[in-house]
């Protein structure tokens, strides 16, 4: 048994790409993964694999999506020891007060990770570090007013990373751990 966590970005965010998370759950099932869950309406998906892979997952699950929804969307599909290493990979930890505004980006396998860096190393003022696998950035003056928050959620990264906040990544690690 592996525990996974599928990672959509883009989907019930405003009116576009509606997703109705029952709907997700079905389809998983329908995939042939056991004990399904799904947190929040925003595209998190834990669920035991088996012994299948998160690159083979990944394709499977968009793949799926499309077909069953008529939605698209990037997938992002982590093992549950790779999420525990990027929470633990976290070098904002000692300066966080409010887990709303830490975002970490999970960076897709095969990314380049060439603009990934320039983003940090543009972000003057900005709380921002590449890690492994993930990109870190605390936001003391909130998510909106981050110039970094804006550019990771836009076009450009859009290949590459999928973004939550540390309240989820909080949330899907104790749904991943329950499901050991």
């Amino acid at each position: 048994m592996t525990i996974q966590i599928a990672l959509f970005r883009g989907i019930n965010v405003g009116k576009a790409k509606r997703v109705a998370m029952a709907d997700l759950r079905t389809m998983f099932g329908d995939l042939g993964f056991k004990n399904v869950q799904t947190l929040l309406n925003s595209g998190n998906v834990v669920f035991d694999a088996g012994r299948s892979s998160t690159a083979g997952n990944a394709k499977r699950i968009a793949a799926a999506l499309i077909r069953t929804t008529g939605v698209s969307a990037n997938t992002l599909v982590l093992t549950a020891a790779e999420l525990d290493a990027a929470a633990a990979g976290n070098p904002f930890l000692d300066r966080m007060d409010d887990p709303s505004r830490m975002l970490v980006g999970f960076i897709a396998a095969g990314a380049d990770r060439k603009p990934l860096q320039a983003l940090v190393d543009k972000a003057a003022g900005e709380h921002v570090a590449l890690g492994a696998d993930a990109l870190y950035l605390w936001c003391p003056d909130g998510i909106l007013k981050s110039a970094c928050a804006d550019k990771l959620v836009g076009p450009a990264f859009r290949d590459s990373i999928t973004s939550r906040n540390w309240s989820t990544v909080l949330k899907l690690q104790s749904l991943a751990a329950g499901s050991r």
